[in-house]
């Protein structure tokens, strides 16, 4: 498959950087998403389980904060333990755990037990998150592992845009606990899938040079303000996300005086705009560099920000379609940023993909989870929308700002001759 043999193979440099086999893109697909689908597919079972536990809603809120909590944790240990000992052993030990984590969902008796278990089942689940960025960089090389990102999760949007319907239908139908036999028999497939189509990525064959250890690993990427200017552009891109689906609700249905329904709508706007952006850069990352489509992302950011922030000193923004117009446009970019950024953090050190990757989604998911925490904060204790606007049209700036980590231009051309330098050695 896409030029490996065997489970534990090299990779074939004479074939890298083909297009993925529909298999290859099925499997990281279905591993990038499996704790992405069951964070969501429970979300609208949560009023009804805090009735079950006769608990406060807040106290069920846990099962996804913590929940979240266990993502970002999960990618700071999966991904230097998928250098060390390889991409599909940790891989498969990370969705061993979800799966047993997810029968005990079926059969917790108790709300601090079901929240206890959604930990675990998070900490499994994440390791496709992390591996499935460094298997299409073992795959493939710096100018194309942005595109080959964009395509996984326009792939993976889809099945997470429908999550939150499936979640609803399963448990008007059959309760709750149901909805945990979908989760773990969709990883048992995963899983299953994985063990049998799935060869080994890594590059453990490097020489011992190159290979380093964890530590060699964290000096080598916080040495370079490269890795620290692409990991703060994808984290901070990311935190607009965050701060207005924190916020959002508050604006829309309290201040606007819509409907829970209407704001879901209008909030699926925004991810169809960011699955249109991640075709976008699919499209067209072949012909253009990564560093190239960040700064036609940040662009954008920034453009639908000062309208949102014109939109909120004049007024208008008073009614979503003005509200989510300018979040169409920011979101647009914001998946070309956040791919992007992604692929040059992940590229500085080729041999510590997985370590870089784990970073980068450590860092990204506790920072968004305080933005979330932040952007509710905003909308619930303001009489308008303009300090939300205020916030988001801070963090694009924030996100264009990060770019100044990045070394001069020059300086990033003798870094990119060295880590293709390192390749070519690596694939001899």
């Amino acid at each position: 498959m896409h030029g490996i043999v065997g489970r534990y193979a090299t990779i074939d440099a004479s074939r890298r950087d083909l297009p993925p086999s529909k298999l290859l893109l099925l499997l990281l697909v279905l591993m990038n998403g499996a704790a992405p689908i069951a964070l969501y597919i429970f979300v609208p079972a949560l009023p009804v389980l805090a009735s079950d536990f006769s608990s406060d809603i807040s106290v069920a809120q846990m099962t996804v904060s913590l929940y979240m909590v266990g993502l970002a944790c999960s990618q700071l240990i999966m991904g230097p333990l998928s250098d060390r000992f390889g991409r599909r052993p940790v891989l498969l030990g990370g969705l061993a755990l979800m799966v047993a984590a997810s029968i005990g969902c079926i059969f917790a008796q108790t709300l601090p037990q079901l929240i206890a278990l959604r930990f675990l089942q998070a900490l499994g689940g994440a390791s496709g998150m992390v591996i499935s960025r460094a298997i299409i960089r073992d795959l493939y090389s710096r100018d194309r592992v942005g595109g080959m990102l964009s395509l996984v999760i326009a792939v993976m949007m889809i099945a997470q845009m429908l999550s939150p319907l499936a979640g609803g239908v399963i448990e008007t139908a059959f309760g709750w606990r149901a909805i945990f036999y979908a989760v773990t028999a969709g990883a048992v497939v995963v899983a299953a899938a994985i063990t049998l189509a799935l060869p080994e990525t890594s590059r453990r064959n490097a020489p011992s040079t190159q290979r380093g250890g964890f530590r060699t690993d964290l000096h080598s990427l916080f040495g370079s303000r490269a890795f620290i200017g692409y990991v703060l552009c994808q984290v901070l891109a990311s935190a607009i996300i965050f701060i207005f689906a924190g916020g959002g609700p508050y604006v829309v249905v309290t201040q606007m005086g819509r409907s829970s329904a209407e704001y879901g709508a209008w909030f699926a706007s925004s991810g169809f705009a960011y699955l249109m952006g991640n075709v976008f850069c699919v499209k067209f990352s072949p012909r253009h560099s990564l560093d190239r489509l960040i700064w036609f992302g940040l662009g954008l950011q920034i453009a639908g920000a000062l309208l949102n922030l014109a939109w909120g000193v004049l007024g208008w923004n008073q009614v979503p379609s003005w509200l989510f117009g300018t979040h169409m446009i920011i979101m647009f970019g914001n998946a070309a940023v956040m791919a992007n950024a992604a692929a040059g953090a992940i590229s500085i050190r080729p041999q510590a993909a997985g370590t870089a990757s784990g970073l980068m989604g450590f860092t990204q998911f506790g920072f968004g989870s305080l933005c979330s925490q932040a952007g509710a904060w905003l909308g619930g204790h303001f009489a308008t929308p303009l300090p939300l606007n205020i916030a988001i049209f801070g963090t694009a700036l924030a996100c264009a700002s990060a770019m100044i980590f990045l070394v001069p231009r020059r300086n990033l051309i003798a870094t990119e001759e060295l880590i293709e330098k390192a390749e070519e050695e690596t694939l001899v």
